[in-house]
């Protein structure tokens, strides 16, 4: 896969090749970024529940630790490969790098299909990973964190077997764990009420009123449901969500309690009384002054970038805005807030829940949101700083606070003469 637009590695590795050259950083900067300093490829052998040996091939890379140890989920998926996780290990480098986090980035994953394991393969193969990557992970080496098909159980599998292995708890080696074992107040919610933050942010460094803004929501899972819970609770009005079956709007506005509580009941949003239905294309073009995609990737083209009416587009899907699109709401003036920091409220609650492991005293909720409300806007404001000073997009520019954090801290440990 020759093709940068294909491979992720390869386009990871344009990006901070841009960014190197935009900020004039000696050449050491990207010789020292294209390219995690540590990739382990591991044998996973389990016993399957009858009795036969499956060995699955699993993954962990280590893009750089020059702010502090690697930091980056764990997913189990059958298109699991060396590439994606390299490229994922330096996206989470620039992810933490620009929320301020002591971390470089890290990723991991199995290549399997976890429904076609039982739970007590999924548990045999989780403490099997774990024992054959324990040397180079821990809370001052690396530490893994839930990501696609993983959840909280999963973890508590593997730090239960991490610190069997070192005859001592050890929860601050893994994040997203269950609350009884260290787990952080406000984790579930941390994605969707941080990708708000971020956006309310970006309004008040434009100048929009967001107690009087109008948002849209493609999306209405977990990320997109506490977005749209924190827009209200905020003072901004939804007037259309949406799920895998479609839409429902309200020029007047939703009650999102209540669309939850339809939802929990009918399984998804469409029919919805107090509303008219709307397809999902349709949400993305509405006028709006918030436009929140937070379903899947792509949706955001070339073909109906053009008709995008919203001033700030915030990223709460992963990748939900192709590259030719998000030049043309550049060009637009259109504010793209993008995923790599408005889906970083996780990342950074994990933090949060890495610092209570550590000092063992655990924050209630509200201290959670307080504490991440502080770190979005610095890192909004950060991001907005450097397009001004360039000229660039806002993804752009969150390139450039994060490697220029990481040139500063290479530079400084002495890795760049």
């Amino acid at each position: 896969m020759a093709d940068s637009s294909l491979n992720p590695f390869l386009r990871a590795q344009q990006a901070f090749k841009e960014a190197v050259e935009t900020l004039n950083l000696e050449p050491a900067v990207y010789e020292l970024l294209r390219q995690p300093l540590r990739f382990f490829e591991v044998a996973v052998p389990f016993i399957r529940d009858d009795g036969t040996l499956q060995v699955f091939t699993g993954y962990r890379a280590h893009h750089n630790d020059a702010l502090g140890p690697t930091k980056g989920g764990l997913r189990f998926h059958p298109d699991v490969n060396a590439d994606e996780v390299k490229a994922l290990s330096m996206w989470m480098t620039v992810k933490c790098a620009l929320l301020g986090l002591p971390y470089g980035g890290g990723k991991g994953g199995i290549a399997c299909d976890p429904e076609q394991l039982s739970e007590l393969e999924l548990e045999r193969l989780s403490r099997e990973y774990i024992r054959s990557i324990a040397s180079v992970i821990g809370p001052d080496k690396d530490i893994p964190a839930p990501d696609v098909s993983t959840n909280p159980q999963i973890m508590a599998w593997m730090v239960d077997e991490y610190s069997r292995i070192r005859g001592e708890n050890t929860f601050g080696m893994i994040t997203g764990k269950p609350l009884v074992i260290g787990g952080s107040a406000g984790r579930v919610e941390a994605t969707g009420r941080g990708l708000l933050l971020a956006v309310r942010e970006m309004a008040r460094q434009i100048n929009i009123d967001f107690t009087q803004s109008r948002v849209a929501i493609q999306g209405f899972g977990n990320v997109g449901s506490v977005a749209a819970l924190a827009a209200t609770e905020l003072g901004a009005r939804v007037v259309s969500v949406s799920d895998k079956e479609g839409g429902i709007f309200n020029p007047d506005g939703l009650d999102i309690k209540d669309v939850l509580a339809y939802k929990q009941v009918h399984r998804n949003v469409t029919g919805y009384p107090q509303s008219e239905p709307i397809a999902n294309a349709d949400v993305l073009e509405l006028p709006v002054d918030i436009l929140i995609p937070a379903a899947l990737e792509n949706v955001i083209t070339a073909d109906n970038a053009g008709r995008i009416r919203a001033r700030i587009v915030g990223e709460g899907a992963n990748g939900p805005t192709t590259e030719e699109a998000d030049n043309i709401l550049f060009e637009k003036g259109v504010m793209v807030v993008p995923d790599i920091l408005a889906n970083a409220g996780g990342v950074t609650v994990s933090y949060f829940e890495w610092v209570q492991n550590q000092m063992r005293f655990y924050w209630t909720e509200e201290e959670v949101f307080r504490r991440l409300e502080e770190m979005m806007g610095a890192a909004i404001e950060a991001m907005h700083d450097m397009h001004e000073h360039y000229g660039v997009s806002l993804r752009r520019a969150a390139y450039l606070v994060a490697v220029d954090r990481i040139a500063q801290a290479m530079r400084v440990r002495g890795w760049l003469r």
